[in-house]
């Protein structure tokens, strides 16, 4: 609410703007927001899709996954990272995390691999990339397609790259609560591969790209208009919530240094844009209780 009515007169501008057109889906806001996105990331193609949920989805189908094939992601994520894989009848394999991370354990991966293995999902939790230059490694020894969940990383950078950009398709999700949030659900496809860009263009609208004419089976998976006027008018100010997300996120880790609080590391790989600011204790329901009392709440993930 507070990042709507700092934005309040542009959003809704944007809003009334699509009200006015007249034209709620596959029109010009999408694609000058798919557009901006991809080029924001530095991908080729952004194609916009339903959610993060779809996102995943529709990427994984996209790489060629299928009913019966095998996904190695990570135990440690929220529910739709799973459930992306499983709406297509295929099947997750978990492993665990890296204990400093908390994002896919690199090491673990191959013991993992069977012939049943068709893609590998690392997951750029709470802001901090994975370590992709290990599982990218891992995946081309092995001929695996690399689909990044992005949910919780828009703008995390790893090495000199922005997350999305590095694995085959990046997803991501623009649910309202997001460091860049739709005010409904919303969600994009990254990559810098044609076919796979077609490909999902196909997916998300019936199999088709010409008016009725389709192609394949496929889903109504489109990121509406309105969602895609309301991102274009708050992507320009993404940067700046995450440089204040890290500046807060900062100040915690300072003042909690000297205690058993272990808090986020961000690992020298990338930048952490700190969708989350999660800590552990052993002294988890006690703390609870305390920040409950001082009025700050608390959530357990996951």
């Amino acid at each position: 609410k507070r990042q709507y009515i700092a934005q309040k007169p542009e959003i809704d501008q944007a809003i009334q703007t699509v009200i006015n057109s007249g034209w709620f889906v596959l029109g010009e806001q999408g694609h000058r927001f798919e557009r901006a996105f991809a080029k924001y990331c530095g991908a080729k193609h952004g194609i916009g899709v339903g959610s993060g949920t779809d996102a995943l989805h529709l990427g994984l189908k996209a790489c060629g996954v299928q009913a019966g094939d095998e996904v190695i992601t990570v135990a440690h994520t929220a529910t739709p990272t799973a459930s992306g894989i499983s709406l297509l009848g295929a099947i997750p394999v978990f492993i665990d995390i890296d204990p400093e991370s908390y994002t896919l354990n690199p090491n673990l991966i191959e013991a993992a691999i069977t012939p049943k293995t068709k893609a590998i999902l690392p997951v750029h939790l709470y802001g901090q990339a994975a370590d992709m230059n290990a599982i990218l490694h891992i995946a081309q020894k092995h001929h695996l397609p690399v689909v990044e969940d992005c949910a919780q990383a828009h703008g995390t950078i790893y090495g000199n790259q922005k997350v999305g950009t590095l694995g085959d398709v990046g997803c991501f999700s623009f649910y309202p609560s997001k460091n860049l949030g739709a005010l409904g659900d919303a969600g994009i496809i990254i990559t810098n591969q044609d076919h796979l860009a077609h490909q999902v263009q196909l997916l998300r609208n019936y199999g088709s790209i010409t008016r009725d004419v389709h192609e394949i089976l496929g889903a109504n998976s489109r990121l509406d208009e309105i969602q895609a006027a309301i991102l274009n008018a708050k992507l320009g100010q993404l940067d700046a919530g995450n440089k204040r997300r890290q500046e807060i996120a900062q100040r915690y880790s300072t003042s909690i240094k000297h205690s058993d609080i272990q808090h986020p590391t961000p690992k020298d790989w990338g930048t952490h844009t700190y969708h989350l600011y999660v800590i552990q204790t052993s002294n988890r329901d006690l703390l609870r209780k305390h920040l409950e009392k001082c009025g700050i709440s608390t959530g357990i993930h996951y």
